[in-house]
């Protein structure tokens, strides 16, 4: 069994799958809607199954309300991985910061060699 997290990042590996949710996004829509983009380049049944990777994932919640199948994003599912992400941000955060002063060191002695080495001349 994968951990929820793999199945997440799994589920954000797939071009199509991205594009379901940035539509998702933008409110709730039918699997119908959802597959209108992508029904010259796939089956419905393949639209489908993208749809069923997100679900799995926890990233989509598909309801039904009569004959229509709303699908929305869920996201207590995007808080955890902005958290996940969100450690390593200020990782990487602090190591750039750290980066830059190095590079502000060395910079600043190469500019007051090159500064003495004019004055020999």
């Amino acid at each position: 069994m994968q951990d929820t997290l793999s199945q997440r990042f799994a589920a954000f590996a797939d071009p199509t799958r991205r594009a379901m949710l940035v539509q998702l996004s933008k409110g709730q829509a039918s699997v119908s809607d959802l597959a209108k983009p992508f029904l010259k380049d796939m089956s419905l049944p393949a639209v489908t199954k993208h749809l069923k990777v997100l679900g799995k994932a926890g990233l989509v919640i598909k309801t039904r309300e009569a004959q229509w199948r709303p699908c929305q994003l869920n996201g207590e599912a995007f808080k955890d991985l902005a958290d996940w992400v969100d450690q390593y941000r200020t990782i990487w955060e602090h190591r750039f910061d750290r980066l830059d002063e190095y590079l502000k060191t060395v910079t600043a002695g190469k500019q007051s060699k090159g500064k003495s080495y004019a004055r020999k001349k």
